[in-house]
């Protein structure tokens, strides 16, 4: 199953099946179409964790909060800007940008340009720039092109630095990643 995050909060699985989703574009009403059920009220929009502070004229940052776990068989989350989470993932996850909160669970592997663990890893991290902050707690393997860990850090793996750049490139297109998973 191959989930995409994309800047509007929308979780869509392959085969185009909304599952969960936030839209700020409501759809518009026919008239003389029959009555839908009610519309829910916006979900208030909850702050950025402490700390995580997006760049002015940055591009749209995806969170996964404290309050979401994503679990299943065969999950991958494909975000193609900025992902934070601060909840918990059973799956793997292709990014851009991808940052595990102090409070952030991932069970899978991450690929990403970059790649900043606060919080905990059980897998594989493979990322152009990967920064392992005091706080984070790692049991798997690392390929890497730059990595940082700092004093504190906890690490279980081995590390390797990448001898090519598609070792470690992302896949952040949806239907190539749902075709690659669905390969023999």
């Amino acid at each position: 199953m191959v989930v995409f995050l994309d800047a509007g909060c929308q979780i869509s699985v392959e085969g185009g099946f909304r599952v969960f989703g936030r839209s700020f574009n409501p759809e518009p009403k026919l008239p003389g179409a029959a009555p839908s059920a009610p519309e829910m009220p916006p979900l208030p929009r909850s702050p950025a964790p402490a700390g995580f502070v997006p760049a002015p004229g940055s591009r749209p940052v995806s969170i996964i909060g404290s309050d979401l776990a994503i679990v299943g068989q065969r999950i991958t989350l494909v975000c193609q800007s900025t992902l934070m989470v601060i909840g918990e993932v059973n799956g793997d996850i292709n990014g851009d940008d991808v940052t595990i909160g102090d409070t952030g669970y991932v069970t899978g592997t991450i690929t990403a340009r970059s790649i900043t663990v606060h919080g905990k890893v059980k897998g594989a991290l493979r990322g152009e720039t990967i920064a392992l902050h005091p706080t984070a707690q790692i049991e798997g393997d690392v390929l890497h092109k730059n990595l940082i860990i700092a004093e504190g850090a906890k690490f279980d793996g081995r590390v390797r630095v990448a001898k090519d750049l598609s070792e470690i490139k992302p896949i952040l297109d949806a239907v190539a990643v749902a075709a690659a998973s669905a390969a023999p």
